[in-house]
């Protein structure tokens, strides 16, 4: 493959809403320009970008798929990510990678919920940006309803490089404004349009359109202002470099107009990304840490530098093994070689590099700074990793992921699949760091969380084909705990007479509640020598184990005091199990009389609305015995903190969708204990003294 300069290389990611349509963007880019030789439909085969048999299958991105490509003697490494809540994880981490990005909007819907999630992240990488308003052919396409959209969400005054010509099933062509020339395109055809003069009915709109283009550029830089107060007009040279500064700083943010099923208006976006899209040399120095002393190092894009680079996907296939995907921030990375791994500290041997053109593997010599590309079978490396040179050990700052939304139990099928299921969710893991697995260690399930209920249906369908694993999910047990208010004196006897030799334990208990949070305490108050000592840690062991299996319905016991005060003992029958059964029994006896009452977990709550959502939400989470502790209002949204039992949003993710149209977000955290209203403790008791009858 040949090799470009770091100032040839454009590393691009496509964001935006599910359905604006920027895999079939991604899929015109290649065929325009000259990677495919067929223009790739989404949920097809043909498709170079949708690989994975799951988005085949459901018709849409599930991974974020790269491709590189060749425009005007420059290297394209685009990203294509998710637009669907569901499968975020590898958003983030292409933002971490890319120089610029192009948000797709679709011309008929607009700026949806997630190209404002995408936006704002974007906005914290310092990522430029190019929109591209996609669907031009729709029958409801409305391109100045989507930049007044922008204009008001974003508070970023869009400018337009092009006017269409034409909409919906009349739209034909695009008049480029920077090079006042009319390019008229074949549906369907290669993507190359073709110059000629503008119609007569855009010529007005044309040069007004122009005039106020030609304004903001002059308005992005001082110079250039004081150029235009003075001359009126901006010289090609001038306006070219103001546009491409004001693009870089982001005070600008340019707008292309196409149709990427017909592909028209691709040759014009490609134009954009060359001119006014940064290259790695362009961008600000890419900071990172000394792994040695936690020093600030500055990386520059330079390939004759110590190698530095970024882990930002993992791809787990069972019988290719472990893909691991990065981008070189300085140096090269070699094939045949061996790097060293400053997250994990350890050392990797490099084996064939790759560049990747969607599931296809490119065999490279070396990827050099500002390049991006892949190498097999890695074996401590995941994503987030820094990759370095033995002798010039840095890090970058870790990538930050989302919180997982929603939890289930796994359950798997058979014993068969009992054997596999650990290591085919650690490798599922490891390419989806949104993937969180856990064993609750009071309800023992196995815990499996993710962003959403398709997300959890994907792993399932992907742990069947990759791994030969079939499991069940279920809503996992709420781990309730029990504790009491009152306190009593109470006797455990066990007395057993066998005509052998017996069994004889007597213990006398005082049981009484702890300040909450406390656990457990247990202590030794015999006088006089009632209870031989080697048979005292017997009756505690006896009580602990009581206070596990709990007494109203079945939970663990926690916040109590139990004081050893008196017994007897048999010289001949007594034994530590017949004390420990002693104090099993005069636990279970006595905490009857103390109050028992049930605890329940409160998980601590961050939802994010849009203002006009925030009355439907409070309401909501008040129905389900939420206390709204607080609102923040945002620029466009509000966040509104709550505590609510767990037993009551087991399944938010869902209500929220439902309640926002999945324009909210949210975080939830375990915060504490609290009682159970007296209602609804019966009910859960209820349930579980069934569940036992069942068993």
């Amino acid at each position: 493959m040949k090799k470009y300069k770091v100032e040839q290389i454009r590393n691009v990611g496509f964001i935006g809403h599910g359905s604006s349509g920027k895999t079939s963007l991604a899929e015109a880019v290649l065929y325009a320009s000259g990677v495919s030789d067929r223009l790739g439909k989404v949920g097809d085969a043909s498709s170079v970008m949708d690989y994975d048999p799951d988005e085949i299958k459901c018709g849409h991105s599930i991974n974020a798929s790269i491709a590189l490509c060749e425009w005007n003697k420059h290297k394209i490494n685009l990203i294509d990510t998710p637009g669907n809540s569901n499968f975020i994880a590898d958003t983030p981490s292409s933002l971490r990678v890319v120089d610029g990005a192009v948000v797709v909007v679709s011309a008929a819907d607009g700026v949806q919920f997630y190209t404002e999630k995408v936006w704002k992240w974007a906005d914290e990488a310092g990522l430029p940006k190019i929109v591209f308003i996609n669907k031009m052919d729709h029958e409801r396409s409305n391109l100045q309803a989507v930049l007044d959209s922008i204009k008001k969400k974003f508070k970023k005054s869009p400018v337009l490089l092009q006017i269409p010509v034409g909409s919906a099933e009349e739209f034909s062509g695009l008049v480029d404004l920077v090079g006042n020339v009319f390019r008229k395109y074949e549906k369907g055809g290669k993507g190359m349009g073709e110059s000629g003069e503008a119609p007569a009915n855009v010529a007005e709109d044309v040069e007004i359109i122009r005039a106020e283009l030609v304004e903001s550029v002059a308005e992005s830089d001082d110079e250039l202002i004081e150029k235009y107060l003075e001359v009126g007009e901006l010289s090609n040279e001038d306006f070219i470099f103001g546009l491409k500064k004001g693009v870089q700083s982001g005070e600008l943010i340019p707008v292309v107009c196409g149709s990427a099923t017909l592909n028209m208006g691709v040759d014009v976006l490609l134009d954009a990304i060359i001119e006014y899209l940064p290259s790695p040399a362009d961008r600000p120095s890419i900071k990172a840490k000394s792994t040695g002393d936690d020093s600030e190092v500055v990386v520059q894009s330079d390939e004759d530098a110590p190698l530095s680079a970024l882990v930002f996907k993992t791809v787990a296939d069972p019988y290719a093994g472990k893909l691991t995907l990065f981008r070189v921030f300085s140096g090269t990375l070699k094939g045949d070689s061996s790097v060293f791994n400053s997250t994990q500290n350890a050392a990797e041997r490099v084996g064939q590099v790759f560049g990747l053109q969607g599931k296809k593997q490119i065999p490279v010599g070396e990827i050099s700074a500002g390049d991006v590309g892949a190498v097999a079978k890695l074996k401590t490396t995941t994503t987030g990793d820094s990759l370095c040179a033995q002798d010039h050990p840095v890090k970058f700052d870790p990538i930050t992921f989302p919180h997982p939304v929603m939890a289930r139990a796994m359950v798997p099928k058979t014993r068969a699949d009992e054997e596999k299921i650990s290591n085919a969710l650690h490798r599922l893991a490891e390419e989806d760091p949104t993937l969180k697995v856990d064993r609750d260690p009071q309800t023992h399930d196995l815990l499996v969380s993710g962003m959403g209920q398709v997300h959890l249906d994907v792993i399932i369908e992907r742990m069947k084909r990759r791994f030969g694993v079939e499991v069940d999910l279920h809503a996992p047990k709420v781990p309730y705990r029990e504790t009491l208010r009152g306190r009593t004196k109470v006797q455990g006897k066990y007395k057993k007479q066998t005509g052998g030799r017996g069994q004889y334990g007597d213990a006398w208990l005082e049981i009484s509640p702890l300040p909450k949070g406390e656990g457990f305490a247990f202590e030794n108050n015999i006088v006089g020598g009632s209870i031989p000592k080697t048979y005292i840690p017997a009756v505690e062991k006896g009580v602990v184990e009581a206070m596990q299996q709990g007494v109203m319905a079945g939970y663990p016991m926690v916040d109590v005091r139990v004081s050893l005060v008196d017994g007897s003992y048999h010289d001949v029958d007594s034994s530590e199990m017949a004390f420990k059964i002693a104090g099993s029994m005069g636990f279970k006896k006595g905490v009857m009389d103390c109050k028992p009452i049930l605890l329940e977990p409160i998980m601590e709550m961050e939802v994010n609305v849009p203002s006009e959502y925030v009355g439907d939400v409070m309401g909501d989470l008040n129905s389900k015995r939420g206390k709204v502790m607080g609102i923040e209002a945002g620029e466009s949204d509000q966040s509104i903190k709550a505590l609510i039992p767990m037993a009551e949003v087991l399944n938010y993710s869902v209500d929220l969708t439902a309640i926002t149209g999945g324009r909210g977000a949210f975080t939830m955290e375990f915060s504490c204990y609290q009682d159970v209203p007296g209602h609804i403790a019966q009910k859960v008791v209820e349930t579980a003294k069934a569940g036992k009858k069942d068993e």
